[in-house]
């Protein structure tokens, strides 16, 4: 179950033709597990297959290397449809290094104690010399989680960029220009589904790949694109642009504070927030009118509303605004988010959500951050102890994924 794409670059992927249940959806047309061996002086394997097929897919790869020659397993990303066959190739490939991202190698660690293998850990722009073959890397963080990183062979002038125009479909003849269908709707339905909440990164990963010369795309799902690559790179181009205007997003943030605390927590909400490019609007409750406030926020595309923890409950005059609230047309489909202070419970937070969604934005929290967009991390309802750097350093972090979602919005 080899194909070869290239000179020394072969296909050992596995093609999935079963509905195939994935992220609660099932894919009607099914998909394919592509990983590729780089026959080089120094062998090297980029990303394996689903951890369904981790026996099988070694059992095909031994009819083509002994998989003690293996001299480098790049993972791309650590999802288990791309890395999880790591196991069961790791441990016949005894000798062979692990080559992922500094994230990577963490998760890639704590799902499958690999403690005693050697990484190569690698950056933006490292390279690194197979033997005859160079290879190239890109950090890519959120296409579609954080670890991500894509790979290009210079001397093949292939791109190998796993989830990155990808297609779901079960492409037994392997490469676009053999297929017997109709599949750009598919390699554009999987870019909305999957690339398009993380739009800002699909431009950051477009501007670090720009000034590569790519004369094939080796996508870890779906066909391989040797015909017409460029155009590929265009459509992505193209459904990442803002749409229609560039009007540049606006976001709300409000609260109350009884020491000064929740007030450095929002400053560093809105330092995330302009350095991702959004324009803010800053109010402390003390001082502010409710009337204006509402006005403000209707005008909006997104909200922060903040207090600090008092009795379990919220302090000032947030409650009076958040039910001011209640019913305004314009908070459907709007993003919205609590944050807040405490010393010893921090309760106020769960109160602004409730208020939030009753008031019918869309309230991020730790739920809708991990099945959009990937983010493990505690950052919504933000809730920092006091005023801790560590604490600050998280809603700096906050903002700018708040942004993320507010921008592609």
């Amino acid at each position: 179950m080899s194909v070869q794409i290239n000179d020394k670059v072969y296909w050992v992927g596995k093609v999935d033709d079963r509905k195939v249940p994935f992220h609660r959806l099932i894919l009607e047309s099914g998909t394919t597990y592509n990983s590729y061996l780089l026959m080089t002086d120094k062998p090297t394997v980029i990303d394996t297959v689903d951890i369904a097929f981790g026996r099988e897919y070694v059992d095909n790869l031994i009819k083509l290397i002994n998989p003690e020659a293996i001299e480098y397993i790049v993972i791309n990303h650590v999802e288990p449809d791309h890395a999880g066959a790591l196991p069961a190739l790791a441990a016949k490939a005894k000798k062979a290094k692990i080559v992922t991202t500094d994230l990577g190698s963490q998760l890639l660690n704590d799902m499958f104690r690999l403690h005693h293998r050697e990484f190569v850990i690698v950056r933006d722009g490292d390279s690194l010399d197979i033997g005859g073959r160079t290879l190239k890397f890109f950090e890519t963080p959120y296409l579609h989680t954080e670890e991500t990183m894509i790979t290009y062979s210079e001397e093949d002038k292939t791109l190998f960029p796993c989830d990155i125009f990808s297609t779901h479909i079960a492409a037994g003849e392997l490469f676009n220009d053999l297929a017997q269908g109709e599949y750009l709707e598919d390699f554009k339905v999987y870019y909305k589904l999957i690339m398009a909440p993380h739009r800002p990164y699909v431009r950051d990963m477009l501007d670090k790949i720009s000034t590569l010369e790519i004369e094939m795309i080796a996508p870890s799902h779906g066909y391989i694109l040797r015909e017409n690559a460029a155009s590929f790179i265009k459509l992505y181009d193209d459904m990442s642009k803002d749409s229609g205007n560039n009007k540049t997003k606006k976001v709300a943030v409000v609260y109350s504070t009884m020491t000064g605390n929740t007030a450095k927590v929002a400053q560093r909400l809105v330092k995330g927030l302009e350095d991702n490019g959004i324009a803010t609007s800053v109010f402390n409750l003390k001082s502010a009118d409710i009337k204006e406030v509402t006005e403000v926020i209707k005008e909006s595309d997104g909200l922060l509303a903040g207090s600090s923890t008092k009795y379990a409950d919220m302090v000032g005059c947030i409650e009076e605004l958040l039910k001011e609230l209640k019913g305004i047309p314009s908070a459907g489909g709007k993003f919205a988010a609590a944050f807040g202070s405490y010393g010893w419970s921090g309760e106020a937070i769960m109160h602004i959500e409730n208020y939030l969604a009753e008031a019918g934005f869309k309230v991020v929290n730790q739920n809708y951050l991990v099945g959009t967009i990937g983010v493990d991390e505690q950052l919504f309802p933000l809730r920092v102890k006091f005023d801790r750097e560590e604490g600050m350093e998280t809603a700096e972090k906050a903002g700018s994924v708040f942004a993320e979602l507010v921008n592609s919005n």
